[in-house]
Formats: C-alpha cells, sequence, structure tokens
C-alpha cells in the first residue's frame, strides 16, 4: 500500500501544480475581477420532491458541464436515484445502477457510472449550499456521471471536487431541504455510521427519484434567483476541528475514528495492495493530508517477510533517490507486534521539488496484516500528525470483540453472545489462533471456509438481531457444531498429519449429525 499512497500522492500533486497561477494573471483576477459569466442553458431536475434548477459554471469546468448536459440530453439521468442522502452536508445522485431493474441489490447503488472518466477540473469555487459538484473515487481523475448537491455549507471539500453548477431557484432549495430530510437507516439508527452501505440509501425511493431530467434554456425559467458571483476561495482552507467520527466495518475486520470533515471512502480494489478505506482531508497549502487502510492476508507470511516485500518493491524508487527511509522501527502497538516505517520522497516538477512524508504502520494478527499509511506534505506533516495519532490509537480489531452489538458480523458470535455458550466460543477462537493457524493445512482451511462463511453469516447474524426467536433457534442449532469442534480443545497437535485427520473426522461427524442422521430419520418416518 506504501506504493498505493506513494503513486496518489504523487498524481494529486502533479495536478495541482497545474493550476499555479502567473503574477499577471493574479492581477487580473484580483485587480480587474471580471463578470461572472452566466449559463444560457439550464437543466432542470424533475423529482418526485420537487424541481431542481440548475446553471452552470462553464469558465472554470467546461467539460463537466458539458458531461453533465450531453447525459441529461440522452436521457441517463432519468429514473435514477439520489442514492445518498446526508442532511446537513449534501444530496448524492447520478448512478444509473439505481434505475428500475438495474441492480440486483441495494448494495450496488454508489457503484455504477457511463462506461467512463473525464479528468478533474478543480477550481476555487466554494462548496456552499446549493452548489453543484462532481463525485469521484481516490483519484482525482475518476469523475463519471455521480454528481452532489451540497445542503448545508460543506468548505473542507474545496478544492478536492470539481464545481461545475449550482441550483438557481427558491423552489430548487425547498426541494434540496426535502430530499436531505428524507430518513435513512443511519438517521432511524443513529449508532450506524454514515460511511456503512446502505446507511444513507433514502427509506422513500419516489421522493428522491429524478423522474426526468431536460436542458432547457434561461430565458423559458421564471422565477430565476439573483445570486451573483459564486463565493471563492481566498486563501488556505481552514482545517476542522480535530474531533474524530467512528468508522467501523465488519468485511474488513477492524473499527477506527477519522477526522471529522475528512472524506472517507471505500475505494475499488485493483490490486491486492490497494486500500480499503482511505480518508482524505481538507486541502492546506496546495495539498491534501490522507490517512489509508489495507487489510492483507498473511498467508503464512511473518512481519518480517510482509516488510521485506514492501522494501524489495520500493527498492527502484529508492535507488532512483525520489525515496528515502528516515526511520524504521518494531514495536507493539495494543500487545501485537507491529512495525512503524517514515519516509521522504521528493518529486522533481517544473517549479521544483516537492516533498512528501509518510508514515506507514503495519500491524501484524495470525490471519491478516493490517496497515495504516498517513501521507501529508513535509511543511504540513507534523501538525497534523495528532490527527493520525488519534486514529492510530482508536484502531481496533473486530474479531478480538466478542459483544457483536454492531451491524453483519459472524452469525456464532451473535447467537451465543450472553449466553452459556460464549465462553465456549470465546475458547474455540483461541484454538483457532494458536492451534489451525500454526498449520499450513489449517490456514488453507479457514481462508477457503472465512470466504464462504461470510457469504452469508452477516445477514444471518442481523436476522438475529432483529429476531430473538430467530436467534435462539440459530443457538440450537450450531451448539451440537460447538461441541464437535470442542474436542480440539482436548487433544495435542503436532503435526500436519494430525491436523488433517482430526479435521477430516470433525467435518464427517457434523455431516452425520446435520445431514445423515436427519435423512435416516425422515426416511424412516415415510416408510
Amino acid at each position: 500500500m506504501f506504493i498505493i499512497a506513494f503513486i496518489e500522492a504523487k498524481k494529486m500533486k502533479n495536478m495541482k501544480l497545474k493550476f499555479t497561477l502567473t503574477i499577471f494573471t493574479f492581477l487580473l483576477v484580483v485587480v480587474i475581477a471580471p463578470a461572472f459569466a452566466q449559463s444560457d442553458d439550464l437543466v432542470i431536475l424533475h423529482t418526485g420532491s420537487g424541481d431542481l434548477v440548475i446553471e452552470f459554471f462553464p469558465d472554470d469546468s467546461p467539460n463537466h458541464v458539458e458531461n453533465f448536459k450531453n447525459l441529461t440530453t440522452s436521457g441517463f439521468y432519468d429514473r435514477t436515484v439520489f442514492h445518498r442522502i446526508i442532511e446537513g452536508f449534501m444530496i448524492q445522485g447520478g448512478d444509473p445502477l439505481t434505475k428500475p431493474g438495474a441492480f440486483e441489490s441495494f448494495t450496488q447503488w454508489g457503484t455504477g457510472d457511463p462506461g467512463y472518466k473525464i479528468d478533474a477540473e478543480f477550481n476555487d469555487i466554494k462548496h456552499n449550499r446549493g452548489i453543484l459538484s462532481m463525485a469521484r473515487s481516490t483519484d482525482p481523475n475518476s469523475a463519471g456521471s455521480q454528481f452532489f448537491i451540497i445542503h448545508k455549507d460543506s468548505n473542507f471539500l474545496d478544492g478536492q471536487y470539481t464545481v461545475f453548477g449550482r441550483i438557481v431557484t427558491q423552489e430548487s432549495y425547498d426541494t434540496l431541504d426535502i430530499i436531505a430530510n428524507i430518513t435513512t437507516p443511519a438517521k432511524i439508527h443513529p449508532e450506524i455510521s454514515n460511511t456503512e452501505k446502505g446507511a444513507t440509501i433514502p427509506g422513500n425511493i419516489t421522493a428522491a427519484e429524478i423522474q426526468r431530467a431536460e436542458v432547457v434554456s434561461r430565458s423559458e425559467v421564471s422565477n430565476l434567483l439573483e445570486l451573483g458571483d459564486p463565493e471563492r476561495i481566498t486563501q488556505s482552507v481552514a482545517k476542522p476541528p480535530p474531533i474524530s467520527e467512528k468508522y467501523s466495518n465488519d468485511k474488513f475486520g477492524f473499527s477506527t475514528t477519522f477526522p471529522t470533515g475528512w472524506l472517507v471512502q471505500e475505494p475499488e480494489k485493483t490490486q491486492p495492495d490497494a486500500p480499503d478505506v482511505s480518508a482524505v482531508g481538507p486541502l492546506s497549502n496546495g495539498f491534501n493530508p490522507s490517512i489509508y487502510v489495507s487489510v492483507i492476508e498473511s498467508e503464512g507470511r511473518t512481519l518480517e517477510e510482509r516488510i521485506d516485500e514492501i522494501k524489495n518493491s520500493l527498492q527502484i524508487v529508492m535507488d532512483s533517490g525520489q525515496l528515502e527511509i528516515v526511520s524504521e522501527e518494531f514495536t507493539k502497538i495494543q500487545g501485537k507486534d507491529a512495525h512503524l516505517m517514515t519516509s521522504i520522497s521528493n518529486f522533481p516538477t517544473s517549479t521544483g521539488i516537492v516533498i512528501v512524508k509518510f508514515k506507514e504502520v503495519i500491524i501484524e494478527t495470525p490471519e491478516k496484516f493490517f496497515q495504516i499509511t498517513y501521507v501529508n506534505s513535509e511543511k504540513n506533516f507534523d501538525s497534523d500528525l495528532q490527527l493520525f495519532d488519534e486514529t492510530l490509537n482508536s484502531f481496533k480489531i473486530l474479531s478480538e470483540d466478542s459483544n457483536p452489538t454492531n451491524g453483519g458480523g459472524c452469525l456464532i458470535a451473535t447467537s451465543t453472545f450472553g449466553s452459556e455458550l460464549a465462553p465456549q466460543v470465546q475458547q474455540l477462537r483461541e484454538t483457532r489462533d494458536n492451534v489451525l493457524l500454526k498449520t499450513e493445512s489449517g490456514r488453507a482451511f479457514l481462508t477457503s471456509f472465512n470466504q464462504f462463511y461470510y457469504s452469508f453469516s452477516p445477514i444471518i447474524a442481523d436476522w438475529e438481531r432483529q429476531n430473538p426467536i430467530f436467534k435462539e433457534a440459530v443457538k440450537i442449532t450450531i451448539t451440537p457444531l460447538l461441541s464437535s469442534l470442542s474436542i480440539l480443545n482436548h487433544v495435542e497437535i503436532n503435526s500436519e498429519n494430525e491436523m488433517l485427520g482430526y479435521g477430516i473426522s470433525l467435518i464427517l461427524l457434523n455431516i452425520g449429525m446435520y445431514f445423515a442422521v436427519p435423512a435416516f430419520i425422515f426416511y424412516r418416518l415415510r416408510k
């Protein structure tokens, strides 16, 4: 992940350097202050809650404006839904997978695109209420069709997303408020974070649906507001206070806190070392601080072997002089073996050398490596380091939490929590870590089993929390399984052959209990 963060930092920095102004241009903008050019074309989004009338900023982001109008004209936005609603922040739409019949599961919402991407056109327009901006992933040049409208001023986004329009009628602002106040799972259950999958999906889809979108002439719309020039950034964006927000994800197996105002995303996993979660902070002195978390299967590797792999992959960059490891040490974090590495990279550009600093922490567990990387400019590195330390100090591996109160998770832990079987489940966890994972066959089995098990376990665990009777039925059903597995607590396994022998025996025993015996009983009853 060090490589991914290294490349992302370079890409983001190079992009911002392209917008450096000459002194002459600066004087033209500040002293002469030309009037804001209004767009002749408007777009009306006819939603289930009212109309949203949008004007554009073609001088600031011509490609985004043209892309949005072309998609509108083609009918691309018709029947799409504002799928991500966060009151007090923004409403996001434009995903073709939200159309009727276009998706198999609501978990797909937010992942659709038009089949192409457009380059960023970052500008100095502030993300104030009513502003239209383009959604993207951690890659600045990954915008496509998804957009968001700011509900309340969110200036921590300034300079990081392409602003290309705003709503321009009173009805539009009223409609924005109505949609932003639609009930979502996160509103019903305050313990659910807005970053969790499905947490911000509207409860009333009809009210959040864009029924039809059209391009019209400005002269065809009455009651346009006189909004004047959009407010622009005149100085470095102020940093939000160092207040943290809880982030938890059972799929990745960890929880932590990220600073409020940092954009938290789960980018598409394009390669094994790519980050699973990224948090990007507000622009400061031309750079966005970032924290990346990557969860990697250990596959039998030790922490030392993992460190050697990282160093080998960075060797070419270090030999070229673009990256230098400043310090590293092995340590303990929350009782686990860990490795800390601080590095500095030098990026030659047309305006000089840009220095970026990294701090990466790798925590080792029997099954996985958790890599947490902090990236910032050398100038801002120390000032934001406290935020990274708070994230690291709050980092928790969920598999060690025996209280399954969050959504999803392990159906066995959920059904037995607080019951007489809870100590037995905890003992089995210790057996898994101290016995099974110490053998190659045990690790191979658990890797395959976990992929299958967690394909359905979170769903059943949620049903258990919703229905106590169902939870009790699951507990009764799995009691024979837990009893058979407890045999491993009373045997010594000193070789691969012994592990295979006990493992196959337990599998056959459970097949007999859950399939062969019921089938025999059913057969006898029919006869």
